[in-house]
């Protein structure tokens, strides 16, 4: 017990959750807008493993972690473009159709990096590119909190400051009220003149986009290369992250929080002498309990709200 306390109470641990909160937060950030525009976009998976891939691929092409942060921003959109065509155009199930781009995701990825690179699963023959780490001034002097909070990723600062962004966006500007207004009732927003098809498939873009930003962070800032499967169910978990957030930026990123701190424990487990199969376990478990305990919550408030409109009556 003593050392699962000093695996935990230290500043690596703090470190890390930042770490490896940030793709769970874009996912969920990303969840959320599609959400807000009346759309559920269950591809969030598949687009961030696509836009992992393209990371490396155009960073080691072009010699530009820029560029390569470019290059899976425009996957993430191309790939939300396919889904919004396919199930606002041709009328296609969206949740299908998300399933069937997150299983094209999963053998697409191994078959475009071997078709490029003759690697198979790997891409160890790329020199790809990281975004690199930013050291705070000032806040990286600060005790404790200085090694916690400086030091990380450009992408994770960005993570954190999409929280605000996507605040702003839904409920600060015209186009986050068109937003809202199609996810709330559609018909209503087409009769005083706003394009619902328009603003769905630009909700969908928006969460494409994103989601490529987790994807891109997994292939050039939490590693330096693409392994096939590596988002690993984040994309998922954003989902649920979103849901128990109650559709709220800062509802979102604290539900992404309780799973980056549940990541960070699984691996900081690793060092005991526990089964891998559980350690492993730990952040998918969090997700299914987390979703249990809100179903219940949203059960209970369907409840009283009933009772409240049958007391009035």
């Amino acid at each position: 017990m003593l050392t699962f306390f000093h695996l935990i109470f230290n500043v690596e641990f703090g470190y890390a959750v930042f770490r490896v909160t940030t793709p769970i937060l874009f996912a969920a950030l990303a969840a959320l807008i599609a959400s807000k525009g009346g759309v559920m976009n269950i591809s969030l998976e598949g687009t961030m493993l696509f836009s992992a891939l393209s990371g490396v691929i155009v960073s080691a092409y072009t010699h530009s972690a820029f560029l390569g942060v470019l290059g899976a921003m425009a996957t993430g959109i191309l790939m939300s473009l396919l889904l919004a065509y396919c199930a606002l155009d041709l009328k296609t199930d969206i949740f299908l159709t998300g399933i069937a781009l997150n299983m094209l995701a999963s053998g697409g990825t191994v078959f475009l990096l071997y078709i490029l690179t003759n690697d198979k699963g790997m891409s160890g023959s790329l020199k790809s590119l990281v975004v690199p780490n930013i050291k705070l001034p000032l806040i990286q002097d600060i005790p404790i909190i200085g090694p916690i909070i400086s030091n990380h990723n450009i992408l994770t600062y960005l993570s954190l400051i999409s929280v605000v962004i996507v605040y702003l966006l839904i409920y600060k500007m015209p186009i986050g009220l068109k937003i809202r207004a199609v996810g709330e009732n559609p018909g209503a927003a087409a009769s005083v003149g706003v394009n619902v098809r328009k603003i769905k498939y630009m909700s969908l873009m928006l969460s494409g986009l994103f989601a490529s930003l987790g994807g891109a962070f997994m292939s050039m800032g939490y590693v330096s290369w693409f392994s096939r499967d590596m988002i690993a169910g984040r994309g998922f978990i954003g989902l649920a992250a979103e849901a128990m957030g109650r559709g709220t930026p800062l509802g979102t990123f604290l539900s992404s929080a309780i799973f980056g701190v549940a990541n960070a424990v699984s691996n900081s487990l690793q060092a005991m002498s526990l089964p891998a199969q559980f350690v492993q376990m730990i952040p998918y478990a969090t997700t299914i309990i987390g979703l249990l305990l809100y179903s219940i919550q949203q059960t209970n408030k369907s409840i009283k709200a009933k009772n409240t409109k049958e007391l009035k009556q």
